[in-house]
């Protein structure tokens, strides 16, 4: 029986499933959302670095994105200047997609940034929105496709509304278990290198706060970090303790 706590799965979804059907279903396409992208005029691939800007607030919304490898984070920069974390995007996850929700020239309204090094393919806007007229079924892929990135915007926002930083960051902790975990003998393993200073970024703390409660929490035995991996022994015990 798969133990669930408030939406976090003990085993987690295979991590290189599309977030599409596959051919067994009628009512689903045969294609994935990458084999659309790749087949599209004006594609191409880049590989970003760690902290690097893939696009600023307010830069041309022109190209559609889609995750190949590592996690992307998207945030939203306020008048204060403070920037919050609304995503945080894993393999196959799509993004960038202001431009074919308006059907004009728009500008970014997020700050998309590498969590780790990641490869993208994109394409241009004008490319997809061709693909959708002449085939249904990319429309639909490009549904599925936000329906997820509405999910994990939401699992953000539900994880940024702990007051205490130690509630947010173990909530943090079990998000990416959920995108980014792999099983083990041990528990699971966040499959991302974390510095103290991006968990701080992404969930709106500071690196000193981090280390203090990452170190409470391995004292606590309830998680390890190798190399900046960090193992969760049991995200379960993690949820209920924090609740």
């Amino acid at each position: 029986m798969v133990t669930s706590y408030r939406g976090f799965t003990r085993f987690n979804q295979p991590r290189n499933s599309q977030m599409v059907g596959n051919s067994s279903s009628p009512l689903l396409p045969s294609k994935t959302l990458l084999d659309v992208i790749k087949s599209l005029e004006g594609v191409s691939t880049e590989l970003v670095d760690r902290s690097k800007t893939i696009f600023f607030p307010g830069d041309p919304a022109e190209r559609v994105y889609l995750i190949r490898r590592g996690a992307v984070r998207l945030s939203r920069v306020y008048e204060t200047g403070e920037e919050i974390t609304v995503a945080l995007l894993r393999e196959n996850s799509l993004f960038g997609v202001l431009s074919l929700l308006t059907g004009h020239r728009s500008d970014r309204f997020y700050h998309a940034v590498a969590f780790t090094r990641v490869e993208l393919i994109s394409a241009p806007a004008t490319s997809v929105r061709n693909a959708i007229e002449q085939d249904a079924s990319v429309g639909l892929l490009l549904l599925q496709g936000l329906s997820s990135r509405v999910l994990q915007t939401e699992t953000m926002i539900e994880t940024l509304t702990h007051r205490d930083m130690s509630s947010r960051l173990a909530s943090f902790l079990l998000v990416l278990c959920r995108d980014f975990g792999v099983p083990g003998e041990k528990g699971v393993t966040i499959d991302l290198r974390l510095s103290h200073q991006a968990i701080a970024e992404a969930i709106g703390s500071t690196r000193v706060t981090i280390t203090r409660l990452l170190g409470e929490l391995k004292s606590s035995s309830l998680l390890a970090i190798d190399r900046k991996k960090i193992t969760i022994f049991d995200p379960i015990a993690l949820a209920k303790r924090f609740n």
